[in-house]
């Protein structure tokens, strides 16, 4: 191999024995065997939210293991590609093999980064237009696409709660859950604001408009979380859906808005088809919103207390500019790109990258 190609080898063999030490096969080998044993137990569906509960970490437990050996497989094959490659006089397809690894072990080692409480879980992400008016919603609108287009590229399931499109063009709000293990410890890093800078569309002059979006990123609740919430804390109103929607749709008062009273929290959710429907996906949502809530207050008892470090990243988190140039630029590691248009068609995996990085960077400086 040439020097170049053998030095990004050994690094990569650093990297990955890094990840493989971190993860511990071992412990992970002997969990799923753990795992199987209880899968293979007649008994264990009397229970059915803790037989799902098994066969889900055991199936994720499997994938970590067998992506891990994968990637083992592939790093320990490249040399003798590169032997076949010198014997043939081109080394392309191992150059294309090597940069492929790379990418897959540095997305593994990112992974290994998602280490909080609940990173693991799904996502919730609520979407709510800024300054800007016009433009502000139909910023929010593209966010809303931005997240939705990586998601399905990436082969992760959305389910949208609740949309309140604004009057002109946009919205002005939007709730949805990112289904997939470890959303929200992905998703998480792009909670703040979102700036645009272009020339509006909706100003006749043609002048230039910026414009902001609210990003909140929260975890789905599980049932182990406790978030106990009594009905005398709620009012629950029930109101007509409106917006685009097939025929059951602005036919009867099934949408649904809670609000809770001791906090001024409100969730709606219009999605579903029925009034019950809508209900407990408004109670998923608040209980989620509860859930961050006492996770903050928690971590600012704790930093009073000297336990933890500044973990505020300033609200405005991320610049799109369409004009006077192209750029999109995280504003808290400074990573950028220069085709704004593949970022907003769902491109974002450098920025989820590069926010974890930086995130574990703080954490580590704390």
């Amino acid at each position: 191999m040439r020097p170049e190609i053998a030095e990004r080898v050994d690094a990569l063999e650093s990297t990955l024995t890094t990840i493989e030490k971190v993860l511990d096969l071992e412990e992970l080998s002997a969990r799923v065997r753990e795992l199987e044993q209880q899968a293979s137990d007649p008994s264990l569906w009397d229970d059915p939210d803790h037989a799902q509960q098994v066969t889900s970490e055991l199936s994720s437990v499997q994938a970590t293991l067998r992506r891990v050996r994968d990637l083992r497989q592939r790093l320990s094959d490249l040399p003798v590609m590169y032997e076949l490659a010198e014997e043939e006089g081109d080394a392309s397809l191992a150059d294309e093999e090597l940069d492929s690894l790379a990418s897959s072990i540095d997305s593994l080692e990112v992974t290994t980064m998602l280490s909080g409480e609940y990173d693991a879980r799904e996502a919730v992400i609520n979407i709510r237009s800024g300054a800007g008016g016009v433009d502000a919603a139909d910023w929010a609108e593209m966010l809303m696409r931005m997240y939705t287009r990586w998601a399905e590229k990436a082969g992760h399931k959305v389910d949208v709660y609740d949309i309140s499109y604004a009057e002109e063009a946009g919205i002005k709000s939007a709730t949805f859950v990112v289904h997939g293990e470890y959303m929200y410890g992905t998703l998480s890093v792009e909670q703040g604001a979102h700036r645009l800078v272009r020339i509006s569309p909706f100003d006749n002059q043609g002048r230039r408009q910026t414009s902001f979006a609210e990003v909140e990123v929260l975890p789905v609740v599980e049932k182990t979380d406790h978030i106990d919430i009594p009905d005398s804390d709620i009012r629950v109103d029930v109101y007509r859906s409106s917006g685009p929607g097939g025929q059951s749709v602005n036919t009867t008062d099934s949408a649904v808005r809670i609000t809770h009273l001791p906090t001024g929290i409100v969730v709606t959710c219009q999605n579903e088809k029925s009034q019950i429907q809508n209900k407990a996906s408004a109670l998923n949502v608040l209980q989620a919103k509860l859930l961050e809530r006492k996770r903050q207050e928690e971590k600012a008892e704790m930093d009073a207390l000297g336990a933890g470090g500044n973990a505020s990243w300033g609200n405005q988190m991320r610049s799109y500019v369409l004009h006077p140039y192209q750029m999109v630029k995280d504003l808290r590691n400074n990573y950028e790109v220069s085709d704004p248009s593949k970022v907003l068609d769902g491109d974002i995996d450098g920025f989820l990258e590069a926010g974890i990085r930086w995130r574990m960077s703080q954490q580590q400086e704390s």
